[in-house]
């Protein structure tokens, strides 16, 4: 998600096992010099933004940014106004919540409770922890002085336990919902900064190293380190894989859970820094700025649609629909997954 946020606003402005993609072309700019994403080639491929038509746009002041789907909302993070806000999935309504200094490095739902990474104040990192918001107050129970060791990182929740890199240095820490302390601390490769868990599994990318790394879940120790490609680091889980978002090439490999084999990687042609990634719906779904879509098929693991133009920053798949935090617009479309 995100180059973060603020920092991209104040600028102006598939095959199998795939070479690398040689370092991506950059285009100067009143901001400086921008990466270029070329995205991809492929005939009747790529559509514009302005061909979707959402069935609902909700309007969120501030920076759009991280999603998290529940059985009856979307969730969305807003790092200045220091709020998450819950869209009701049958009426579309927003409401804001309250969390703490600068929500950021992404969300997860787990335990009745919505868990909301905070970067603390800038500069002093004052407020740096973790958020607890029960699902049926919409309220604060919780925060955990423990906080992500990256803005642009992620949180996961497995069947007993929290996860969240909490230091650059490499450290995956376990946190108990019981208790609400640490429970356990699991040592990774430094520059390591989003998890996701799924087969029994954390899945943890290693952003400097350019691995995948598999953590048992239950014993807390690394049971395998994976090469996926340059600069990994959003990741989602599905059809019985992990997928990556590597930034430097702008690929996305599809890893085998049980197996842990490299099974394809994907020319997306979105390299550099931000973006988001979820499953759902037959695929993967990728956003980054000025490619605010890009589908996946599992099928076939080749990108079949994808859409070019303004918007995009997070995206979600969730009640019939996908879901796109707009940071620039300061909105979040809901897309019937039927009409794309």
């Amino acid at each position: 998600m995100k180059l973060r946020s603020l920092i991209v606003m104040s600028l102006a402005g598939a095959t199998l096992f795939a070479q690398e993609t040689p370092a991506p072309p950059k285009k100067k700019g009143p901001g400086g010099p921008r990466i270029v994403r070329p995205g991809v080639n492929t005939p009747g491929v790529k559509r514009g933004m302005d061909t979707i038509k959402p069935v609902a746009e909700v309007s969120i002041p501030g920076v759009p940014d991280w999603q998290a789907v529940t059985p009856d909302a979307l969730w969305v993070s807003n790092g200045p106004k220091n709020t998450v806000h819950r869209i009701d999935a049958k009426t579309n309504a927003a409401i804001a919540v309250e969390v703490g200094t600068r929500p950021c490095s992404g969300l997860a739902v787990g335990f009745g409770s919505l868990w909301v990474p905070l970067c603390g104040a800038r500069g002093t990192g004052e407020g740096k922890g973790l958020a607890r918001v029960d699902l049926k107050t919409n309220k604060v129970i919780a925060t955990i002085p423990i906080g992500p060791a990256d803005s642009e990182g992620g949180v996961t929740v497995s069947k007993d336990a929290v996860w969240i890199v909490s230091d650059a240095k490499g450290v995956l820490t376990r946190i108990d919902p019981k208790t609400n302390k640490m429970k356990a601390e699991v040592t990774v490769p430094a520059g390591s900064v989003a998890a996701y868990y799924s087969e029994g599994a954390v899945w943890v990318t290693a952003n400097k190293s350019g691995k995948l790394v598999k953590v048992d879940a239950k014993k807390n120790t690394v049971l395998k380190e994976i090469e996926v490609g340059p600069q990994p680091r959003f990741l989602t889980a599905g059809g019985g894989s992990v997928w990556t978002v590597n930034q430097g090439d702008g690929t996305v490999t599809r890893v085998d859970a049980k197996t842990d084999a490299v099974i394809a990687k994907i020319e997306a042609g979105i390299p550099g820094g931000g973006g988001e990634v979820a499953f759902g719906e037959g695929g993967v779904w990728v956003t980054v700025f000025d490619l605010p879509i890009t589908f996946i098929d599992a099928k076939t693991n080749t990108v079949t649609k994808q859409w070019t133009g303004p918007g995009g920053d997070a995206i979600r798949v969730g009640h019939g629909s996908v879901w796109l935090s707009n940071l620039r617009q300061q909105n979040v479309w809901r897309i019937d997954t039927k009409g794309l």
